[in-house]
């Protein structure tokens, strides 16, 4: 018997050994340089070590590793990729990791209906591909598509540059098999939704989406996928100030433009990217916007003409338009190069997402502004300011003693400001451990007691992913008498 083997129970060590027939070989990960991986997400700052990671390879898996994980009382996180920025796929202590990584297949594409079968594990970028010769793609693009998973998207409910126009993810899934963790149907594989328009009852589906793994296993998701449009113009476009940056989102829309994508950077993102991939930004703007508009060549063609003028009267110092494809993807890269760029001028960062009234825009990033400096913190923003989810990127040094603490506080002071301009802590990057203090603020003790009878109903024995996004009755009372007290 190893050291490792010896301090554990006879029940943790049993739990491992019936896994062992279920994931054999290089399919289960007990010691402690092969758990290392996976003790966070793409949240560094949160980590903890599970008893085990398994990598599941199929529906059958995840049935018998729930069905273990309940005989055992085991707690059990589902990890797709680890791109998820708010500790949801953070492990429990003395839990399993179940990874549906391996589960990545892109089952089927379907020209005529417009949908695509896919394993959980697979790749957001990748069912793009896919579906391109068949002049479909797939409309939510968070900036990870690389790299993250549909499971992982409908886990978190994600977003992307894109999803002004064409939704989140709850907008473009059409059905889910997920493995139940309820009483009556333990174990059981069932599916939520259909390609009806609707249906009688619950929404469930929808239920599902940025449960963060809490209500069931997903094993299959079937989307929507969207007509490649028949001609997209990006515009980008300079500021003097992030307010007058922050005001021409709402003048867009209000002129009646839904722009395909409405994107924001301040002057320390802007510089951030630009020495990391020469987009070609203007480092002498304070704020940029970038906007694509797509479709039928008039329509864009006369949107075109609506956004160059509000962008003019909105006090634009330059507006350019992206000559060819290369210009566009240039520009783009630039975008979604953002988080690792600002990554190269820190030890470390901590990204938040809270999303408010367009219009309020230009007064959370003031305020976050003078939040930063209380701190004596900086703070880069990128963000999809066209529906308002604000990606505030807070820079610190972890060797510095009270740095994350100092973080924490400014994360906490942002998104209670965006609860007060009427907006919420969280736009796409779920709750998990990083908001879950927050939900105290925006929600009330009646509203999280039906949060918790929901999670109690589909998982009564509390094994998915416990501990995380619904805070408990005392942790609110303790965190609302904290910051009453000291602010």
């Amino acid at each position: 018997m190893s050291h490792i083997d010896s301090v554990r129970t006879a029940d943790e060590q049993a739990f491992i050994a019936a896994l062992r027939k279920v994931f054999p070989g290089e399919r289960l990960f007990v010691n402690r340089e092969n758990l290392a991986p996976y003790e966070c997400d793409a949240l560094p700052v949160y980590t903890t070590q599970a008893l085990a990671v398994a990598l599941a390879e199929s529906e059958q898996d995840v049935v018998e590793a729930l069905q273990l994980c309940k005989k055992f009382g085991i707690p059990v996180v589902s990890r797709g990729a680890g791109t998820g920025l708010s500790a949801g796929a953070k492990p429990i202590a003395g839990g399993l990791l179940l990874v549906t990584a391996p589960m990545k297949q892109i089952l089927e594409v379907d020209q005529v209906a417009m949908t695509a079968r896919v394993q959980p594990g697979a790749i957001n970028q990748q069912l793009s591909i896919a579906s391109a010769p068949h002049g479909l793609y797939y409309a939510p693009d968070p900036s990870s598509q690389i790299a993250c998973s549909i499971g992982g998207n409908v886990a978190e409910n994600a977003g992307g540059v894109h999803c002004l126009k064409y939704g989140v993810t709850v907008q473009n899934v059409l059905s889910l098999r997920l493995v139940s963790a309820a009483e009556e149907n333990f174990g059981e594989v069932i599916t939520l939704g259909s390609n009806c328009l609707s249906q009688p009852g619950f929404d469930l589906l929808a239920l599902v989406h940025g449960s963060e793994g809490g209500l069931g296993i997903i094993t299959e998701v079937t989307v929507k996928l969207t007509p490649v449009p028949e001609q997209t113009r990006t515009l980008m476009a300079d500021f003097g100030s992030v307010r007058q940056a922050a005001d021409a989102v709402s003048a867009i829309v209000r002129a009646g433009v839904i722009p395909a994508a409405l994107e924001m950077m301040d002057k320390l993102a802007i510089s951030a990217t630009e020495a990391f991939c020469k987009a070609g930004y203007n480092l002498d703007a304070a704020g940029i916007l970038l906007i694509d508009l797509d479709g039928h060549p008039l329509e864009v063609e006369a949107e075109l003409s609506i956004v160059e003028r509000v962008l003019a009267e909105s006090g634009a110092i330059a507006v350019h338009l992206a000559s060819d494809d290369e210009q566009r993807a240039r520009w783009w890269k630039g975008r979604k190069s953002a988080f690792p760029a600002i990554g190269r001028l820190t030890p470390d960062y901590y990204c938040i997402d809270g999303t408010v009234p367009r219009h309020r825009i230009g007064d959370v990033l003031e305020a976050s502004e003078r939040f930063a400096e209380k701190y004596a913190l900086r703070v880069a923003n990128v963000f999809h300011a066209g529906d308002g989810n604000l990606h505030p990127i807070i820079m610190f040094d972890g060797r510095e003693p009270d740095a994350l603490e100092r973080t924490e506080k400014l994360a906490a002071d942002i998104l209670e400001y965006c609860i007060e301009v009427g907006g919420t802590i969280t736009g796409e990057h779920g709750v998990g451990v990083e908001k879950i203090n927050q939900m105290a603020v925006q929600f009330s003790d009646a509203e999280l007691a039906q949060f918790r009878a929901i999670k109690s109903a589909l998982d009564p024995h509390n094994l998915l992913n416990p501990d995380k996004q619904i805070p408990t009755l005392a942790r609110c009372q303790e965190y609302r008498a904290l910051r009453s007290c000291c602010g």
